[in-house]
């Protein structure tokens, strides 16, 4: 049986999967990841909600109410050592993307807010790119929209690279309560590649009593919901993980709370 938290991919077709607000049982945070052939469009109006474009693969040219930005993108795979290019688009824009190679695009969304924000072409230079953990708990990030970047109103969006044999989002960590400096409430979404394309990675996500608990086989193109609880994952060996995380909550700022049994590796030799 397939996880309710277990978004599948379609293997063909434009729109490769899709998660609302509504699917997910939430109110924040919604993703699209979809392809494009190269001189195909999308057009998308953000309505009540913004949007951070991520160009995951290929080149395309943007246009939000009649500004142009063209060739926005760099990559042939998302596992290029390269950042994305990304454009933040704020509420009531109508968006149009054309696709100037074969291109896929992650549409991440949460609730545009009250304070007004501007259109942003999100530099790719500009991304803060980082290390966490060590040995077989190192993974490799780059910050598209982070909370300290004062672009958003709720979107918050990562890109994470775990090598084979290694995990992440480890050692286990939640952000489901609203208790700030400790703790803050964050919906999210892992938008999940893998390399070479057949393969597959394990995600579980937790809470303390249980009372949610499910283990997700992850493959190709698949996103996982995590509405609350721990949410660690694992890369097996032969195949590294890529995922596109995409959080939002009440307020725009991350801070996350460790598995208190699995706490200890952190201060480990």
């Amino acid at each position: 049986m397939v996880s309710p938290l277990l978004a599948k991919a379609a293997p063909t077709g434009r729109e490769i999967v899709n998660v609302t607000p509504e699917r997910a049982g939430w109110t924040h945070v919604g993703f699209r990841a979809v392809r494009l052939a190269a001189g195909e469009t999308e057009t998308v109006n953000t309505s009540t909600r913004e949007l951070c474009l991520v160009v995951l693969t290929g080149t395309v040219t943007v246009t939000v109410d009649g500004q142009t930005y063209e060739k926005l993108g760099s990559r042939t795979s998302v596992f290029d050592k390269v950042s994305p290019a990304a454009v933040y688009v704020p509420g009531g824009k109508t968006v149009v993307v054309r696709a100037d190679t074969d291109a896929e695009l992650g549409l991440c969304t949460a609730p545009a807010g009250d304070t007004p924000h501007a259109v942003r072409v999100i530099d790719p230079s500009s991304m803060r790119r980082s290390v966490r953990g060590q040995g077989t708990n190192t993974r490799y990030v780059c910050d598209v929209l982070p909370h300290d970047d004062p672009t958003a109103a709720h979107l918050l969006v990562v890109e994470v690279i775990t090598p084979a044999s290694h995990s992440s989002s480890y050692p286990p960590h939640k952000h489901d309560i609203e208790q700030p400096p400790v703790e803050t409430l964050l919906e999210e979404t892992y938008y999940h590649r893998l390399n070479p394309p057949q393969g597959f990675a394990f995600q579980r996500v937790y809470t303390d009593d249980r009372s949610l608990d499910e283990a997700c086989a992850v493959e190709n193109h698949d996103v996982v919901m995590v509405p609350r609880g721990y949410h660690p994952v694992t890369a097996p060996h032969g195949y590294d993980l890529y995922y596109l995380n995409v959080m939002a909550g009440p307020n725009r700022f991350w801070v996350f709370k460790n598995d208190p049994a699995h706490e200890w590796m952190l201060a480990a030799k």
